[in-house]
């Protein structure tokens, strides 16, 4: 599914190398976490394999399914089938959340060749999705994330995530400024996407969200390179003990 092969990549404006030589695999219907410490590149990870274009690439190659994506730009990426969660998600004043959900299935089903939802189809989808997330359909009728609460953002990019069907999903500390309900909430929207053609990355600093969103294998991030990896215990076991052993040993 996501191959990604000695990755090097820095900021663009002003050339400061954050990943350096990074090596990763993720299997077709994987649930993969990355950990590591604040600074490790873990969301610049995450911002390289969505395309954005203030982070350049300098070394290294990222296949999805198979084929280079270097090249692609975001909406190219998006309509291969990548989803990006961002750790904070952006709002859009005057783009109300409905035609937004509108606009991004239909423009991904003409990617697929796949013909546009008429409306009652289309609300038909949304409304069940939306009831399984626990969410009122007035909030639909708001401006994507403006003045939504931090749960409210969260619960809406999964709720994108089920009606654009990615295979391959990648969440940038989906748990950040979540209570507990709400990471519920969230975590069992993501475990329902699971499937054996979908894979999905889980960006976190805690165990926390991993004692919901179970992973079938944890990668340490740190200083740009992964320096461990193992299965859910890894998790665990950073949990009790912190990175220092695993820095320590790396350096």
């Amino acid at each position: 599914m996501l191959e990604i092969k000695n990755l090097h990549a820095r900021i663009a404006e002003d050339g400061t190398e954050i990943l350096r030589g990074v090596n990763l695999s993720v299997k077709p219907g994987e649930m993969t976490a990355i950990m590591g410490p604040n600074g490790s590149g873990k969301s610049t990870l995450s911002y390289v394999l969505a395309g954005r274009e203030d982070y350049e690439v300098t070394e290294g190659d990222i296949l999805f399914n198979g084929e280079s994506i270097l090249e692609m730009d975001p909406a190219e990426r998006a309509a291969a089938g990548l989803f990006l969660a961002f750790q904070y998600p952006m709002e859009i004043p005057g783009v109300a959340t409905m035609e937004f959900l509108k606009v991004a299935m239909n423009a991904q089903r003409k990617a697929r060749g796949l013909d546009e939802l008429k409306i009652p189809e289309l609300m038909k989808r949304v409304r069940a999705a939306a009831d399984e997330l626990d969410m009122d359909m007035s909030m639909l009728k708001r401006p994507l994330n403006v003045g939504f609460s931090g749960g409210e953002k969260k619960r809406a990019e999964i709720l994108q995530m089920k009606l654009l069907e990615p295979a391959l999903c990648v969440l940038d500390e989906t748990d950040s400024g979540l209570d507990i309900d709400a990471l519920k909430i969230v975590s069992d929207g993501v475990n329902a996407l699971r499937s054996p053609d979908r894979s999905v990355v889980v960006i976190t600093h805690y165990q926390r969200l991993l004692d919901y969103i179970v992973p079938d294998s944890v990668h340490v991030l740190y200083k740009g390179r992964v320096i461990k990896s193992g299965e859910k215990e890894l998790a665990q076991e950073l949990e009790k003990n912190g990175y220092a052993g695993l820095v320590g040993e790396a350096a």
